[in-house]
């Protein structure tokens, strides 16, 4: 057997990456003050109608936000099969997380003795978001909301003061935030997209506050045992 066949998939280890991945790749979309949003946060929910929980709402508002997915329910192959519908060729699945028990006897080899000892359990399995499937009904789909331009008008001093930061930035009709440290720049939504001013500049303020980090200003590096470790340590300097 190959040794990749092996290797036991760690659940764990899985989720830790896929939320590092998105906090490096910029500001994770936890609240989006525009309009256009691919996404709202709505609780994403079973075939069954059940809202996920714990990590496995985390998870999937993060591949919904990541992928642009406006619906919220998810399902398995099987499942949208059963419904008539056809997950699209090449469409990838989100993984998300069962956690249980299981009571086994266990008996003492010294002593005989014999005890009931529950054991907990998390197995990972693969869902697909509604938007990935073709065939089934239209109530299943979620049509994401088109950007409003709500008229939101910009500060001459405050766009003078961020411009002397020399950190390129651009705002286009992607409805995302981010920096982007290999390429020095930040991406904004249009100012009139957001719903207010203050709104509209704390976000890039938070965003430049990531742009320190490159070795022509700060050059910050962040300490720490691990990535985790250093990514935390940055984000909190964006929320400073």
């Amino acid at each position: 057997m190959a040794e990749a066949a092996k290797k036991k998939f760690d659940v764990y280890q899985h989720v830790t990456d896929t939320i590092l991945a998105e906090i490096e790749k910029g500001c994770v979309p936890w609240r989006k003050p525009w309009s256009g949003a691919r996404t709202g946060l709505a609780l994403p929910k079973r075939v069954t109608g059940d809202t996920y929980r714990g990590i496995n709402v985390l998870m999937l508002w993060l591949t919904a936000a990541t992928k642009g997915y406006a619906s919220p329910t998810w399902m398995t192959y099987r499942q949208a099969q059963e419904l008539g519908g056809q997950v699209r060729k090449g469409e990838k699945s989100a993984t998300v997380v069962k956690f249980g028990s299981v009571e086994k006897d266990v008996q003492d080899s010294v002593t005989g003795d014999s005890d009931t000892v529950k054991r907990l359990y998390a197995r990972a399995y693969s869902v697909f978001n509604t938007d990935q499937i073709d065939g089934l009904p239209e109530e299943w789909y979620v049509r994401p909301e088109p950007a409003q331009d709500r008229g939101t008008a910009a500060d001459p001093i405050l766009d003078a003061w961020f411009a002397a930061m020399g950190v390129p930035t651009q705002q286009t009709d992607e409805p995302a935030a981010y920096y982007v440290p290999s390429e020095d720049r930040i991406h904004m939504p249009k100012l009139g997209t957001f719903e207010s001013r203050e709104a509209f500049y704390a976000t890039l303020a938070h965003e430049m506050a990531h742009a320190t980090m490159h070795p022509k200003r700060l050059d910050r590096q962040h300490e720490g045992r691990t990535r985790e470790e250093r990514y935390a340590k940055e984000e909190v300097v964006g929320l400073s």
